[in-house]
């Protein structure tokens, strides 16, 4: 079991009548206290072990507080026999829901080890239930197992609000309708974030999020590998609702299942998926497809790709089919104007597209990691001092913005030598 950590006190107001009666006996009542801070947006209370992120789940009267975790965190001694999630969920329309409605900031710190099986509830994740917001967060290794609806590593249910730059990497994660890395069901925004592992579940299963309502999905990818049975896909299981809209994503990890199966959405029921791709396997026993499985007539397609050798998939219901060498070229894309300025990355004939997000610092030239081939670059523009727009920030060697290449942009350079792209 978790321990409880140091309680803060504050002391009851009471008759005078009653001090006579309990003469000597000091009167206080307890409250969760964490690593610091006041809970309000300009101190927030931090968070630095699994004691004091245990107290996050055990006091719903702090769920719209302000939260940044502050140390990475081994959460490999709690799952469901001594941790609550975050947020509760009942059923819907019950006055028992109680929604996660702050603000998480992860600090781009860590979660690892992360393990909780409930078959039971609905909505199932480390947190429950989110209207409010989870920033910068990074989760490793999680095994999360849920029998209802929605099962996410980070989110069972996110019915606004939203999620950003957030990670969950090496996730397992099981279950039956609903089921993603990073969300089972979302009605909020996600941006800006990823994930990889393993995800299998029944119906809506999604490398990053199970099934989308009214949310936005922009700047995400999956690399997982997504089993199910009906409306599988490697990024989304499925899109239900008009508003929804996938903007700007990919996914490059392979999807099984039987029907409605797509390389980037299983079914896209409504809404719209805008400047997307996908490029690994896709196997499906009736309406499967390079980039959608099945579509209805209320969705919308834009400028969006699949590779249609590497999926082994020549057909799809939407989407335009591209060879290897196709996808990996510059004018695919550009000529449909997706943003390379400040969006997507690419060596044109060696890479498909990333996220200039995903590049790390010093990386200059293809989107490959920060090596020989950069400092070669960085060094033939060293000591300029007239970096702007008009030569791209001395060819991105500018790495502080200042203007000039001098001896501050060399110490980022060093520091992110041979780093590789998220």
């Amino acid at each position: 079991m978790i321990s409880i950590g140091p309680h803060r006190l504050s002391f009851v107001r009471v008759s005078a009548s009653v001090l006579i009666l309990l003469a000597g006996t000091t009167l206080v009542a307890s409250a969760a206290e964490y690593g610091g801070g006041n809970g309000t947006s300009e101190s927030p209370f931090l968070v630095s072990s699994a004691e004091q992120f245990a107290m996050i789940g055990e006091n719903p009267g702090d769920w719209d507080k302000h939260f940044e975790l502050v140390a990475d965190i081994d959460l490999t001694d709690c799952n469901e026999t001594n941790l609550h999630m975050i947020g509760k969920w009942d059923y819907l329309g019950s006055p028992h829901n109680n929604p996660f409605r702050g603000h998480f900031d992860g600090g781009g710190r860590t979660l690892s080890g992360f393990r909780y099986k409930d078959m039971e509830s609905q909505y199932v994740g480390l947190f429950q239930y989110v209207t409010g917001v989870i920033t910068n967060l990074k989760m490793v290794g999680p095994t999360v197992t849920g029998n209802g609806m929605g099962t996410g590593a980070l989110v069972g249910y996110l019915e606004s609000g939203g999620i950003t730059d957030c990670t969950v990497a090496a996730a397992k994660v099981t279950g039956d309708m609903g089921v993603g890395a990073l969300v089972g069901s979302a009605d909020g925004n996600v941006y800006t974030s990823r994930s990889n592992g393993a995800v299998t579940g029944v119906r809506y299963v999604g490398g990053l999020i199970g099934q989308v309502g009214k949310g936005i999905i922009a700047r995400s990818y999956s690399k997982a590998t997504v089993v199910g049975n009906e409306s599988v896909g490697g990024l989304l299981g499925s899109v239900l609702n008009q508003s929804g809209i996938v903007e700007s994503c990919y996914a490059t990890g392979p999807v099984q299942g039987s029907l409605y199966i797509g390389g980037l959405v299983g079914q896209l029921v409504a809404g719209g998926i805008w400047r997307s791709y996908s490029m690994r396997t896709v196997t499906g026993a009736q309406s499967a497809g390079g980039l959608v499985g099945y579509r209805r007539a209320l969705s919308s397609e834009y400028a969006s790709f699949w590779d249609i050798e590497t999926s082994t998939q020549a057909t799809s219901v939407c989407g335009i089919g591209k060879t290897t060498v196709e996808m990996k070229t510059f004018s695919t894309y550009a000529d449909v104007n997706w943003d390379f300025m400040a969006t997507w990355a690419m060596c044109d004939g060696v890479s498909y597209p990333i996220f200039l997000w995903q590049l790390p610092v010093g990386d200059l030239r293809c989107p490959d990691g920060v090596n020989f081939a950069d400092f070669v670059l960085f060094a033939a523009n060293w000591r300029h001092d007239e970096c702007g727009v008009l030569n791209y920030s001395c060819q991105g060697a500018d790495l502080d913005g200042s203007g000039e290449i001098d001896s501050r942009d060399l110490a980022l350079f060093a520091d992110h030598w041979m780093a590789g792209v998220d």
